[in-house]
């Protein structure tokens, strides 16, 4: 286990992320929304069945098992890339939409330069998520932990992931969570899946290149999401993944 120097480091890290939502709402070049309910015929196949939830994980993050994540004295999961690993993180995440067949190849990102105006789907999800009509959610915010075993049912930690860091708050109707964590498999396989799981969850999606993160945003009614991917010198991926959402 590889220990954090000190909590700041955890308070800077996810303030960053929390940070990266702002810039986002303020105008800039136009970008389209894409709705998850896609006409193309092999995203409507894939996502014809719901996804699946085991009733012994019912109220749980599905996931949370095959997850690592740290404990309370700072600890942080050590970060492993061996190929059992990988083929365990790929076989899960197949379970998790459903199976082989299930997996939704994302749409390509639109590279942007600027910022996105008002009324694109990654806007809107950005402030949704750290500002939503309850308020402030992103200043009242807590580190710790066991934020990252309360993501949202559609939005668990990659399987055989490994938490870094965690924040989140339930205080006067926020239900922000934001995770940063490490997958064993290519960032294109983290989009793969979570552009999955939101599609089949209702969200209407849209994806871009911004400042050198692969960003994945969605809304549906009041819930949403935001998902930066970086790539690892190992291969794997570096997520930050931000949510408001049950």
């Amino acid at each position: 286990m590889n220990r954090l120097p000190a909590r700041s480091r955890s308070t800077v890290r996810l303030g960053l992320a929390l940070a990266m939502l702002l810039p986002l709402g303020a105008c800039g070049p136009a970008a389209e929304s894409e709705p998850a309910d896609d006409q193309d015929p092999a995203v409507a196949a894939a996502l014809g069945d719901p996804l699946m939830v085991d009733p012994d994980l019912a109220g749980q993050n599905a996931a949370g098992n095959a997850a690592s994540i740290g404990t309370q004295d700072g600890s942080v999961p050590s970060f492993e890339m061996g190929a059992e690993t990988i083929a365990a993180a790929r076989a899960e995440a197949l379970q998790l939409v459903g199976g082989a067949g299930k997996m939704v190849k994302a749409p390509e990102p639109r590279e942007i330069s600027g910022r996105l105006p008002e009324g694109s789907t990654l806007t809107a999800a950005a402030l949704a998520a750290a500002v939503p009509a309850s308020g402030d959610c992103a200043a009242r915010v807590q580190y710790t932990m066991d934020w990252a075993a309360r993501l949202p049912v559609a939005f668990p930690v990659f399987p055989r992931g490994a938490v870094q860091e965690a924040a989140g708050t339930d205080a006067e109707g926020c239900r922000l969570r934001v995770v940063n964590f490490k997958a064993p498999v290519p960032p294109a396989e983290v989009m793969d899946f979570y552009y999955t799981r939101a599609a089949a969850s209702g969200f209407s999606t849209q994806r871009v290149l911004q400042d050198g993160d692969d960003v994945l945003a969605g809304t549906k009614a009041r819930s949403s999401f935001v998902i930066y991917v970086r790539p690892l010198p190992s291969g794997g991926a570096d997520i930050d993944l931000v949510t408001n959402a049950r």
